[in-house]
């Protein structure tokens, strides 16, 4: 197991080298940069100023120098300065991910709850009218874009009935008295449809593929050998079928560790969540190329190491998968 996890953090290492090289070369390649945003409000500036601004931002720098500064000061968690937010890039991104987890991880329970024991007795009822009814709903989740969905809600639930705010994270006229319970209740409030978005449009993966695998497991040899012992029913299913197809539901969760910081970008413009994702669509508007590359840098080494909790996982959930 060891040696397992030293080889994949070695190759992750050269994994995100690749990345950040390949990042790197797309976004000084970009055709617009922050420096020519800022030139289209400010027609009047000369060319001294606009080289003055590039030197400033670091816009003037040949490709290769400019990796390698960057690069090194990367490795030391220093993504530079953001243009848009006149802040480190790091302090930024911390400042924003923890609004954008709690969201997420709300949305990620909510999942979990739902979509593996729906899944579990959707195998088990096949063919049923609620194995019809959970198939019908999670495909509708599957197909919903996230925009369209979220403009529904709040059609339905903001405007016409006014049961919860529209946007925002906290009600704006209450903001300076609301305070310890008082404003952890009212963001949960706002928090209410952003979290249903996510939840829908995220269940519904997960419960097919949960079904998918019970299928395969329960028309196994062994289960059959279960059942002619004349074991429950309720224990062939939830401790001998269960437990065998966790393996690929671990796989998909551990993939899911990137998006609980990473933030939901469409739902939370869409919202005026003021998270990670939301922060990053305003600095893709503006140009903002250190957040953007810091930002990106950010969710390529969750992805690794989600990946890589997943690999391990696998001897925790499977006794019989060992790593030489």
């Amino acid at each position: 197991m060891r040696q397992f996890i030293i080889r994949r953090i070695l190759i992750s290492v050269f994994i995100l080298f690749c990345i950040s090289v390949i990042l790197y070369v797309l976004f000084r390649s970009m055709p617009g940069n922050f420096v020519d945003n800022m030139l289209r409000e400010n027609k009047k500036a000369t060319a001294e100023q606009v080289e003055r601004l590039k030197h400033l931002y670091g816009l003037d720098t040949g490709l290769i120098e400019g990796y390698i500064k960057w690069i090194s000061n990367a490795v030391r968690g220093d993504f530079g300065m953001s243009f848009a937010f006149q802040k480190p890039v790091s302090e930024v991104i911390a400042s924003k991910m923890w609004v954008s987890f709690w969201l997420a991880l709300i949305a990620f329970i909510l999942e979990l709850i739902i979509a593996i024991p729906f899944g579990i007795i959707s195998a088990t009822k096949q063919y049923s009218k609620l194995d019809y009814g959970v198939t019908v709903f999670s495909l509708i989740g599957i197909s919903l874009p996230s925009f369209f969905f979220a403009a529904i809600l709040q059609r339905v639930f903001a405007i016409q009935l006014g049961w919860f705010p529209v946007q925002g994270m906290i009600t704006a006229r209450y903001a300076s008295q609301l305070t310890g319970i008082d404003r952890l209740l009212d963001m949960a409030w706002h928090y209410v449809l952003p979290v249903v978005v996510l939840t829908v449009l995220s269940v519904g993966g997960l419960m097919r593929y949960s079904r998918t695998n019970m299928l395969e497991v329960i028309n196994s040899d062994y289960i059959r050998t279960a059942r002619a012992k004349g074991l429950p029913e309720r224990t062939v299913i939830y401790k001998h079928a269960f437990r065998n197809t966790l393996i690929p539901i671990v796989t998909m969760i551990g993939g899911t560790l990137p998006a609980l910081f990473s933030g939901a970008m469409i739902t939370e413009r869409i919202f005026a969540i003021d998270g990670v994702g939301y922060t990053a669509w305003n600095a893709y508007i503006k140009s903002d190329i250190p957040f953007l590359m810091g930002f990106i840098m950010f969710i390529s080494v969750l992805t690794l190491i989600g990946t890589l909790l997943s690999d391990i996982l696998y001897a925790v959930v499977d006794p019989r998968v060992r790593y030489n």
